[in-house]
């Protein structure tokens, strides 16, 4: 059975072997990309990475790849990014004032109150609305997390963005989603068969997406089921 490929941006920062060895467990076929040409072709376009948003930008831009992730998303195709890549999804940051991608509306800050820094182990992920990424998942999932700053949705589209807020010390926005994008906070590659769950769900998002600009996805209706989760 064919499996989506999974275009991985490839800028410089976190443990790729995690993440393709969990998108292969959960039904993907991953790939590293580290230039424009080499995304086109993938079914979902997915953006990691832990560390500073400014190193991670700098590669971006150098490789072009700020400007092939903007147009990505103008052109309606499905992007994924997890922790340090959805924090490159709003406009700025100010762990380093790096300017980002602006896909979101508002900037990266640093907890509030948090009890601990780095946030880092196991916590509540509790939704706002649905979404087709946590189906059959619990309301209040423990997932992992590993960071010391978050992305705030601003203006009248804040609340369209937020999907799920977590708590430490204050209150963080945990995931995004709106359209074509979805962004984590948290790891799924690293939060064990829930967040295996999470990104077998996310595969089958993506597939409902066209391949390209004016074109059905050619995936088959039925992707691989994912690990149950526990």
């Amino acid at each position: 059975m064919a499996r989506l490929d999974v275009a991985v941006v490839d800028h410089g920062a976190g443990n790729l072997v995690s993440i393709e060895h969990a998108l292969a467990a959960a039904g993907a076929a991953p790939r590293r990309v580290d230039s424009p040409a080499e995304i086109e072709g993938a079914g979902l376009l997915l953006v990691p990475g832990v560390g500073a948003a400014a190193p991670a930008m700098h590669r971006l831009r150098r490789a072009g790849l700020d400007r092939a992730i903007v147009d990505w998303l103008d052109a309606g195709r499905p992007l994924l990014g997890i922790c340090l890549g959805m924090q490159l999804l709003f406009e700025g940051s100010d762990e380093d004032g790096a300017r980002t991608l602006g896909v979101i509306p508002g900037r990266v800050r640093r907890l509030v109150g948090a009890p601990t820094l780095p946030h880092i182990g196991w916590n509540q992920v509790n939704r706002r609305r649905e979404h087709p990424i946590f189906e059959g998942i619990g309301p209040a999932a423990d997932l992992y997390f590993v960071h010391s700053y978050a992305g705030a949705p601003v203006g009248d589209d804040a609340g369209a963005w937020t999907l799920a807020e977590t708590d430490h010390g204050s209150r963080f926005v945990s995931a995004v989603a709106r359209d074509h994008v979805v962004g984590l906070q948290f790891h799924p590659e690293l939060s064990g068969q829930i967040g295996l769950r999470i990104l077998g769900n996310v595969l089958r998002w993506a597939a409902r997406w066209p391949a390209s600009p004016g074109e059905s996805a050619t995936l088959p209706s039925k992707l691989p089921t994912p690990i149950t989760a526990a």
